[in-house]
């Protein structure tokens, strides 16, 4: 008996040996899988490993993202519901913020808040946090556009797989699909389990209407991804991205990922065919750059990457394309157009327009539409609104401003596939009346004084002025602004450097106060003069016993930078001065290093040695009665220690 009860321990523990190794290999199945943007593939395993009962926060969390890479948002949710109600110390700020993503598409707007609000508290200085918490209206102010537009779902365009990414070319669209054409072959992309991506083209027909799609060019399509072409005006150049593939070689990326790149070909006309395609210089096998667009001049490309120095998971760039045909390096169009989360699909429209898709800025849900002028002195980003933006992911969003129509890409449930082309024209409806009074003041930045001969505009968001006053005696200024838009206020005047607030109005009728401080521009300069008082610097202080600039004077001092910028013949003396606590010759001595330490900062900063010295005159002049042997406070003896900053030449 006792012989039995042992084989059956060993047999038990050898079964549990047993399905320990089979999950063990199985999930690491699933974990190549998932590295290998298997995500489909994947999330199968997953969850047969879930149903025979493995457990774990980083399963969990993969078959979310793997939702979510995806744009199955409603799943997605339930799954960073799981990690965050039984692994919530293990939850990342960019989590949380996936998790409020996936509930924004299922129109759970406030628990999608709440979500943020955790994301806010953990995300430290994440833009995304900022423009949250200085929207809190968004949903209000994207359905308020609901009027400015009509859309349709384009059926003759679109099919049951995925149809996106379109652009004009010669009176048709060039778009994307994963369509079945009835290839022999059918080559499946397990990111998405549908089939690789080709160009098409379809006919814009008198009133709007499309012809039934075809192959764009035999030349360009491949075995793997074509997408988001751009065209130049004359049609004879076209951009497009396609997988890392050049002379029939699949490659991949230091960590095993075929990223993806930009190609560009050129139209002949004496063989009515399209060059092949070679991909430009500025791509990689270790990043992707995808989505180009050209802007309407032919002088830049803009794109999408995740390669370094961006800001986020994927960013807009831009390139300058020369005239003999070479590229410049590529620039980060930076914040606020970037975020920490995705911007993808620009497109620049004639009137100078940057349209391109982004899950950062507060919105309905998934990607949505944003447009923003680049060269616009003061860049606001503002959001196209519904009906084109929606709890879905919307984006590839092109428009011709002349007729005021356009079309854009979704993810919607309406459609008939995973992705969408849709027909939009904007309408001339009014929206309904909704005022917004806004007032404020113009002061000196540091004395806090009104500046009475100050003038205030208010811009559009392409800086357009609708309105310019003048400010009261008291400094005040007023505008009447309209619900649910994007203004500039920008405040000058002759001896002050401009500036300007960006205003986003609310949903709902309501008061608001916008003051502008201005900095003091340096005008005229005296031999002499301190810029101290010029400047109306605090004062420069020391601790006591000690040379160190401190980082209260280190904000002083940038002013004095910034003056010796303005004026480049200037040159100045600064004069530094101690209390007279200690000996009087250690004071004289501690000025001097203190002066020097000053001198030393302000030419780190990029000012030319020759224009500024330092002397210390350690306790010989005091601005008050505390001398030797005083019973002065701490604070009286700091106002002893302190620089002047005395113009010798100019």
């Amino acid at each position: 008996m006792k012989n039995f009860l042992r084989g059956i321990t060993l047999l038990v523990c050898f079964l549990f040996y047993i399905t320990g190794a089979a999950q063990d290999a199985k999930l690491a199945r699933a974990n190549k899988k998932f590295n290998q943007l298997a995500y489909i593939d994947a999330i199968e395993i997953y969850k047969d490993l879930v149903a025979e009962g493995f457990k774990s926060y980083d399963v969990f969390k993969k078959i979310a993202e793997a939702y979510y890479y995806n744009g199955k948002y409603s799943q997605a949710q339930e799954w960073y519901k799981k990690i965050t109600e039984n692994y919530a110390d293990s939850v990342s700020a960019e989590h949380y913020f996936r998790y409020a993503q996936t509930l924004r598409a299922t129109k759970e707007y406030d628990e999608s808040d709440d979500m943020m609000q955790i994301f806010t508290s953990l995300s430290g200085n994440d833009f995304r946090a900022r423009l949250f918490q200085e929207n809190p209206d968004y949903v209000a102010v994207e359905g308020y556009k609901e009027s400015l537009y009509e859309i349709n779902m384009l059926r003759t365009l679109n099919s049951r797989y995925s149809d996106f990414g379109p652009a004009y070319y010669k009176g048709q669209i060039v778009f994307a699909s994963a369509r079945d054409t009835g290839t022999v072959s059918r080559r499946i992309h397990r990111w998405t389990n549908q089939p690789f991506l080709d160009l098409y083209k379809s006919t814009i027909k008198e009133g709007g209407t499309m012809s039934p799609p075809s192959r764009f060019s035999n030349k360009l399509n491949t075995k793997y991804h074509e997408s988001s072409p751009t065209f130049s005006k004359d049609g004879k150049t076209i951009y497009f991205t396609r997988n890392n593939y050049t002379k029939d070689k699949y490659k991949a990326s230091k960590d095993g990922i075929n990223k993806l790149k930009i190609y560009k070909s050129t139209y002949l006309a004496s063989s009515k065919n399209w060059t092949i395609a070679e991909e430009v210089p500025f791509n990689s096998d270790d990043f992707s750059n995808a989505h180009p667009a050209l802007s309407s001049d032919g002088k830049y490309l803009y794109f999408s990457s995740d390669r370094a120095g961006g800001v986020g998971r994927s960013d807009i760039w831009r390139v300058a394309i020369n005239e003999d045909g070479t590229y410049g390096e590529p620039e980060n169009m930076g914040k606020p157009i970037n975020t920490e989360g995705r911007e993808a699909f620009p497109f620049m429209s004639d009137t100078g327009n940057l349209y391109y898709a982004s899950d950062g800025y507060p919105g309905l849900g998934g990607l949505d539409v944003y447009v923003t002028n680049p060269s616009s002195e003061e860049i606001a980003v503002v959001g196209v609104g519904a009906p084109i933006n929606s709890s879905s992911d919307d984006f590839g969003y092109i428009v011709n401003d002349s007729i005021k129509m356009g079309f854009f890409s979704s993810s919607r449930a309406q459609g008939m596939g995973s992705d969408d082309i849709y027909r939009f024209k904007q309408t001339e409806k009014p929206p309904r009346k909704c005022d917004i009074p806004i007032s404020g003041y113009v002061t000196d930045k540091n004395t806090k004084t009104p500046i009475t001969d100050a003038k205030v505009q208010l811009l559009d968001p392409d800086n357009k002025v609708l309105q310019e006053v003048q400010v009261s005696p008291k400094g005040k200024y007023t505008f009447d602004l309209v619900c649910s838009q994007n203004y500039i206020i920008r405040a000058s005047s002759k001896t002050y450097y401009s500036n300007e607030v960006f205003v986003m109005t609310p949903a709902t009728e309501q008061s608001l106060e916008r003051d502008i401080e201005l900095e003091l521009r340096l005008t005229e300069v005296g031999v002499g003069d301190d810029l101290a008082k010029l400047l109306n610097l605090n004062p420069i202080y020391f601790d006591y016993n000690k040379s160190d600039i401190r980082p209260d004077a280190a904000l002083e001092l940038t002013k004095v930078i910034s003056a010796m910028k303005q004026v480049p013949a200037m040159v100045i003396n600064v004069r530094s001065h101690t209390d007279s606590r200690g000996k009087d010759s250690y004071n004289l001595s501690l000025s001097d290093r203190r002066a020097k330490s000053t001198v030393a900062y302000i030419i780190s900063r990029g000012i030319n040695a020759e224009r500024i010295s330092g002397n210390g005159y350690g306790e010989t002049q005091l601005v008050n009665g505390c001398g030797n042997n005083s019973d002065c406070t701490e604070e009286q003896h700091q106002l002893n220690r302190r620089s002047e900053f005395i113009v010798v030449n100019q």
